[in-house]
C-alpha cells in the first residue's frame, strides 16, 4: 500500500459523496472500572443524524491521516493464528463477506472481546466499527469523450475501526441569554475524543488499486509508537519496524561500516544520496529501497574512506543477522529532510536544511568543544544584529 492509495481512500470520508458508501455504524462503548462493554448499538449509517455523521466522517479521515511507517502501518496477517480460536483474519474476511447486518455486528463484537482481553482502559473507551464500499475509477476523466472514465468504476468493500478515549467536562461558567444570568457547567457526560483516534485499522488493504485481504492497515495516534498487543493479539498480525526503528538500523549499520564520527560535509552528502534515490523511485508505485550494495555506494559516493561491499555486507549481518535486509529509503533519513534536521546538543536544539550541514563543524577552542556555523549575512535575534567577534586561539 503506497501513500497515495492511503490519500484516495481518506479522501472518500465526506457526505454527499458518490464514490463511498457506508452502511452500518457500531458503536462499544467500555467502562474502565470494570473492563466490560457498558453499551452498544448498531445503526445504519444514512439513519445517523447528519451533524453525527460529519463528526464521524471526521474522526475516520482523522484516524488514516498520517505517514506510512510513521503512523500507518500496512501488516500481514500471522500464518500461526489460523491455529487459534476465532483469528481476526477470518473474523474480518467472514464480516466483510456477508450482507447480515446482525452477523457483522456479532464478528465485530468479537473483535471487542479480544480488545479487552489482559487489557485495562485508563479511561472510558469507544470502539466504533462502520462498514462500507469506495469506489475507485479504473481511469481518469475524459471530458472529450462520450463516455467519462468515472463510469467505470472498481468497488471495495472495506471494515474501518476506530478506538477513541473519553474526557470529563471541565468546569465552566456559562451565561444564559434567555434567562440573563451566569450558571455554572453541571453537565457530567464524557466527551468522546472523535478529533484524535488512539488506534484503529482499515480492512482490507490494497495493493495496486486491488484489495489485499491477507494484509491490513493498522493506525496509530502516536508517530512511530504502534501498539503491539493490539496487533499480535487482536489483529494476529505481523510486527513492522517503524521509520525511527529502521532509522536507527541505518545508523548503526553506518557506525558498523565507519565508525562512530563523521564530519558534518559527509554526513550531509549521505543525506543528499539517498534523496536522489528517493526523487529517482517517485513515478514507481514501490518505494525506493536500500540494499547492502546500495549502502556501500551511497557511502562510497559521499567520501567515507575503506568502504567496500564485503564491509557493508558484514555490517548487515551484524546489525540485523540479514545481508539481504531492504530497508526503505525514505525511513533512513530524518523526518522532513526536505526541510530541516536537528542538531542536539545540553544548551540548545539546532534546526538547519540538509543542504547546509556543509556549513557546519564541531571545532575546539580555547579547550572546549564548540560549533561553528559559516554564514554569508549578519544573524539577528528578536530583532537585533548580532556584533561580529573576532575570535582568536589562545597561546599557551
Amino acid at each position: 500500500m503506497n501513500k497515495k492509495e492511503v490519500a484516495h481512500i481518506r479522501k472518500q470520508f465526506k457526505l454527499d459523496n458518490h464514490l463511498m458508501n457506508l452502511y452500518d455504524i457500531l458503536n462499544v462503548y467500555i467502562m474502565k472500572e470494570t473492563n466490560e462493554i457498558y453499551h452498544w448499538e448498531r445503526s445504519p449509517f444514512e439513519l445517523v443524524d447528519r451533524e453525527k455523521q460529519e463528526l464521524y466522517m471526521g474522526n475516520f479521515k482523522k484516524l488514516l491521516l498520517g505517514e506510512l511507517d510513521h503512523k500507518l502501518f500496512e501488516l500481514r496477517f500471522q500464518e500461526e493464528a489460523e491455529d487459534l480460536k476465532d483469528p481476526s483474519r477470518v473474523l474480518l474476511h467472514q464480516a466483510l463477506q456477508t450482507g447480515d447486518p446482525e452477523e457483522w455486528q456479532d464478528l465485530m463484537l468479537l473483535l471487542v472481546d479480544k480488545m479487552m482481553a489482559d487489557t485495562m482502559y485508563e479511561r472510558d473507551t469507544v470502539i466504533t466499527f462502520v462498514r462500507g464500499q469506495y469506489y475507485r475509477p479504473t481511469k481518469a476523466r475524459n471530458d472529450e469523450a462520450e463516455e467519462t472514465g468515472n463510469d467505470e468504476v472498481f468497488g471495495h468493500p472495506f471494515i474501518l475501526c476506530s478506538v477513541n478515549s473519553t474526557e470529563k467536562q471541565r468546569k465552566a461558567l456559562l451565561f444564559d441569554y434567555v434567562e440573563k444570568e451566569y450558571k455554572y457547567n453541571i453537565i457530567v457526560d464524557p466527551i468522546i475524543k472523535l478529533n484524535t483516534p488512539e488506534q484503529g485499522f482499515f480492512y482490507p488493504s490494497v495493493t495496486d488499486n486491488y484489495s489485499d485481504v491477507n494484509r491490513v492497515l493498522y493506525c496509530t495516534g502516536k508517530s512511530n509508537d504502534p501498539n503491539e498487543r493490539f496487533i499480535s493479539d487482536v489483529l494476529n498480525a505481523q510486527r513492522s519496524v517503524t521509520a525511527m526503528e529502521e532509522r536507527g538500523i541505518f545508523e548503526d549499520i553506518v557506525k558498523e561500516v565507519a565508525g562512530e564520527q563523521l564530519d558534518s560535509a559527509t554526513i550531509a552528502h549521505v543525506y543528499e544520496e539517498i534523496h536522489h534515490v528517493i526523487e529517482s523511485h517517485q513515478d514507481e508505485e514501490e518505494p525506493a529501497k536500500l540494499d547492502y550494495t546500495d549502502v556501500e555506494r551511497v557511502l562510497t559516493a559521499s567520501g567515507v574512506d575503506n568502504v567496500t561491499k564485503e564491509a557493508v555486507e558484514r555490517a548487515f549481518e551484524t546489525i540485523v543477522d540479514d545481508k539481504n535486509y531492504e530497508m526503505k529509503a525514505s525511513s533512513v533519513i530524518p523526518k522532513f529532510t526536505s526541510k530541516s534536521i536537528k542538531i542536539d546538543t545540553k544548551v540548545a536544539t539546532i534546526t538547519i536544511s540538509p543542504q547546509d550541514l556543509r556549513y557546519i563543524k564541531q571545532v575546539s577552542f580555547q579547550g572546549k568543544r564548540c560549533i561553528m556555523i559559516e554564514v554569508d549575512e549578519d544573524a539577528v535575534i528578536e530583532g537585533f544584529t548580532l556584533t561580529t567577534e573576532t575570535l582568536l586561539e589562545r597561546a599557551d
